[in-house]
């Protein structure tokens, strides 16, 4: 089977309409931190819209491999969220429903075709992406529960707190609302966060 004429072309599409989408909803959602003066909460955000630009590039060159020419156009059915209001808190969960839906359901069906139609690599790169999805949704998360219950920048122990502008660090319970060394605000005190399991950044 052409990949032209198959269902894995058409996801192809459909999966590279989302990461472009999720990425500037993303780009919407940093914004909202920087504004609220939560820097290195917005630079973890942007780090993710970064990623799914990778990803759609990714998705992008795949389809580029189905013609010899130009692709003057791919028609595509599917439903896209557009949940995510003005609300920095709501929407790090909004953003993790998202990422869930993409790693559980969206990309293992769409690696699920791939295989049965023969495109072992696309296959590979729809698991691949998956795999992303689920430190995002996990990122999401984190971001949200330590923002909603208080704990952003208060631990239960005492932790190593750094301000990203100067290296300045100082461990305790909670971290300082202006930094010692250069003055600047708490939103840019290094996060404390879980690794994603299998994700090095």
């Amino acid at each position: 089977m052409k990949l032209k004429d198959s269902q894995t072309y058409l996801n192809l599409a459909r999966a590279y309409a989302g990461e472009t989408m999720a990425r500037t909803r993303y780009e919407f959602v940093e914004y909202g931190a920087r504004k609220e003066g939560y820097k290195n909460i917005a630079e973890l955000i942007d780090g993710v819209a970064y990623q799914e630009f990778n990803h759609a590039r990714m998705l992008y060159t795949f389809i580029q491999t189905a013609c010899d020419g130009a692709i003057p156009n791919i028609d595509v059915c599917a439903g896209y969220p557009f949940k995510e209001k003005w609300d920095l808190l709501e929407n790090l969960r909004l953003a993790a429903e998202d990422e869930a839906d993409e790693a559980e359901r969206i990309y293992p069906e769409f690696a699920r075709v791939a295989d049965e139609e023969g495109f072992k690599d696309i296959a590979g790169l729809f698991r691949n992406i998956a795999q992303v999805e689920t430190c995002h949704k996990k990122l999401f998360l984190q971001l949200h529960d330590q923002l909603a219950g208080g704990t952003l920048y208060k631990k239960d122990k005492a932790v190593k707190w750094k301000c990203e502008d100067c290296g300045y660090e100082a461990t305790s319970t909670e971290a300082w609302v202006q930094c010692p060394l250069c003055q600047a605000k708490q939103g840019s005190i290094k996060l404390i966060l879980d690794e994603c399991p299998g994700n090095n950044a």
